[in-house]
């Protein structure tokens, strides 16, 4: 994206999110659909009538970043530099942890935070995480991938017994839950983030009890069932402080104007943990630096809980030898990340290698697979969150018929069911029918709504488990095991050696002519009997060995963040190669939700109305009153149901299909067809189509 562009669409962004400001007179309501012949749908009236809380276009974290603008340009034409435009974004991690660790107010949340894990533990209850989407894959990671983890490695140690004395039932005291359960880490569940009543619901199912400690966390401060989550776990509590915890992404003053985060804000039974840490790398893709603050932030408080738990218990030198600092406090870890953040900045140019190699081969059509085990779940939430971010296929079932998914995740495992307890380490949970299904057909009041949860409670059940293997099984072997040109990833985090099966997967690779990486993140540099057994055989795997500072991270969750940064860079510049952002912007973004609704419309809007804002059309075209929001949502509705029904629309998403239909009708001064915009965005990818806009 030029720089003239960049200008002009901040420029829409801004009057856009200024009411009754314009940079062009708005064209009179319903010049453009006439044009079009399109008529506003039912479902397109409603949602302009009735889900204005839902157009959430005026969010800090739904606006462009400026170190980023330029992404899709700048990083086709040299990998490194648009990898180190993304890491540059998160230096905004680090400021938001220094204002937190340099305000006593703050602080004392965190501190007041990690006290009431403290006091539920000691007293017999738990502590329940909840989260939608990223947040849900967040809260599942403090549980999967931190908490229990800690405590298998700790149950191998002599101290033991004392701590489990003492503290009976440890490892299962922390419950990380999404929106829609399990089967939702894979794909989101249609409909339900807008719905309060499940985020109360899972709160039942999950056997949450008065006592227990409630963290609801979401990246944008209004997601409704995050919400129904803090207002139930209110009620449950009767009110008492510090029992109830809203974790978000936002300034309150952009938030207020919702009603629904209005009332949780300001609800003196729920404390606040306000980490706002500005726009995203990629407009709008919470996954990124919203998550990674909140993940270092809640995987902090967790660490300084668990250290204060085990002091009564553990002599310093056992302590020492788990990994805790004896003078290490809230404060000083989240001053840390600065540090984090710069190691792994580092390895921009030496990632590019592996992100042009990946991009290629994909690009050639052909397959990814990546391999981890202590990573698993770090990696399986970068892979799954590529699907909704990107707009691809998301994970093959065992019962697909052909291979849809780019990429897949297998852990060093020889079955599924082992695979998963890798993955959750705990049972896998899904929705009962039997709890969800009444309320959502009485206390549902909307029509849409009420269809779509009904359609997703259909997918969310237990019995999803057995639909998705993650195993190096045969079965994975023989349906979509390596090809010449695939590429296999193996992830090794920590002190983790590549087991046995790990090697077999290397070797099974490379003689099908995949090329391989290996990528290490950990507090010391791989060890030289696990260098000497990847180059054991023939096959020599390109190597990254990140080495992260420090050597007190008890949680490993320094490693997991680091792996976290590195992975959303590497897959958001891949997905960038391949034209799938524009600018920094989500163009592929699939309107499955209220949310997502508003914010498809908003970059339809955004991009058509920095079009006609700019010289080279005026020059060929003249001007050209901008579009309205009204309008963009009734093109967009129309689209979602052209695409639906017609095949051939189906290799273009809504967002780029509107753009491109609207602008080259408004240049021809005549009504081009879905078909017709689908075959130019065949031709040329959408950045290229607004480049001839550029100047």
């Amino acid at each position: 994206m030029s720089r003239s562009r960049v200008f002009a669409f901040a420029a829409c962004l801004l009057f856009a999110c200024v009411p009754g400001l314009a940079l062009d007179k708005p064209a009179a309501d319903g010049d453009l659909l006439r044009l079009l012949a399109v008529t506003p749908s039912a479902q397109s009236q409603d949602y302009l009538r009735n889900k204005q809380q839902f157009q959430l276009h005026t969010l800090l974290t739904e606006q462009r970043h400026p170190e980023t603008m330029d992404l899709s340009r700048r990083i086709s034409g040299d990998t490194a530099a648009g990898l180190r435009e993304l890491f540059a974004v998160d230096r905004d991690v680090v400021k938001t942890m220094d204002a937190v660790a340099f305000d006593p107010a703050r602080l004392r949340q965190l501190e007041a935070a990690s006290k009431a894990i403290q006091d539920a533990i000691r007293s017999g209850h738990r502590v329940y995480f909840y989260g939608t989407g990223s947040t849900g894959r967040l809260a599942e990671t403090l549980e999967s991938s931190l908490w229990r983890p800690f405590w298998e490695r700790v149950a191998k140690t002599p101290s033991w017994r004392r701590i489990e004395r003492s503290l009976p039932g440890i490892g299962d005291r922390v419950r990380g839950e999404i929106t829609g359960g399990d089967r939702a880490l894979i794909a989101s569940l249609e409909g339900f983030e807008d719905l309060q009543l499940i985020g109360r619901l899972q709160l039942q199912d999950n056997g949450i009890q008065p006592g227990d400690v409630v963290f609801a966390v979401t990246e944008g401060g209004e997601t409704s069932a995050v919400i129904g989550t803090a207002k139930a776990g209110a009620e449950l509590n009767g009110g008492r402080s510090g029992m109830t915890w809203f974790v978000y992404n936002n300034p309150d003053k952009v938030l207020l104007p919702f009603t629904r985060s209005r009332e949780v804000i300001e609800d003196p039974r729920i404390a606040k943990i306000n980490l706002a840490t500005g726009p995203q790398a990629i407009t709008g893709s919470t996954r990124m630096q919203a998550t990674t603050t909140s993940l270092y932030a809640l995987g902090v408080v967790m660490e300084d809980a668990i250290h204060h738990l085990l002091a009564p218990v553990l002599t310093k030198t056992e302590l020492r030898a788990l990994g805790f600092d004896a003078h290490a406090t809230i404060a000083s870890r989240l001053r840390q990340f600065t540090t984090l953040q710069a190691t792994v900045a580092a390895t921009a140019s030496r990632l590019a290698a592996w992100t042009e190699r990946e991009s290629s081969t994909y690009a050639d059509g052909h397959h990814a697979t990546y391999l981890a085990g202590r990573a698993l779940m770090p990696v399986f939430v970068d892979v799954t969150e590529r699907a909704p971010t990107f707009r691809l296929a998301p994970l093959d079932r065992v019962d697909a018929k052909e291979r849809r998914s780019w990429i897949q995740v297998w852990s060093p495992t020889d079955d599924a069911a082992s695979a998963w307890k890798l993955l959750l380490h705990r049972s896998f949970h899904g929705l009962d029918p039997a709890l969800y299904a009444k309320p959502f057909e009485t206390r549902i009041d909307d029509q849409w709504l009420r269809a779509a949860a009904a359609r997703s409670l259909a997918n969310a059940g237990a019995e999803q488990q057995a639909l998705y293997d993650l195993s190096f099984s045969p079965r994975n072997l023989q349906s979509s095991g390596p090809t010449a040109g695939d590429h296999g990833a193996m992830i090794l985090l920590g002190a983790e050696t590549p087991s046995p099966i790990a090697g077999k997967w290397l070797r099974t690779f490379g003689e099908h002519g995949a090329s391989l990486s290996v990528i290490h993140v950990g507090t010391s540099p791989m060890s030289k009997q696990s260098l000497a057994s990847l180059h054991a055989d023939t096959t020599k795997p390109w190597l990254l060995d990140v080495v992260v500072p420090g050597r007190d991270d008890p949680l490993e969750l320094n490693q997991v963040i680091a792996l976290k940064m590195l992975l959303n860079a590497h897959s958001t510049g891949i997905m960038a190669k391949l034209g799938r952002v524009v600018g920094n912007t989500m163009t592929a973004v699939q309107p499955g939700n209220l949310k997502l609704i508003g914010r498809a419309t908003f970059l339809i809007q955004s991009h058509v109305n920095t079009v006609l804002a700019s010289e080279a059309w005026r020059s060929k075209h003249g001007a050209t009153p901008a579009i309205s929001y009204a309008d963009a949502n009734a093109v967009l509705f129309d689209v979602i149901e052209h695409r639906a029904s017609d095949p051939a629309l189906a290799g273009s998403p809504e967002v780029e299909l509107a753009i491109v239909r609207i602008l080259e009708s408004l240049a021809q001064r005549r009504a081009i067809s879905w078909n017709d915009a689908a075959t130019l965005l065949r031709a040329r990818k959408l950045d290229a189509y607004l480049g001839d806009y550029d100047h």
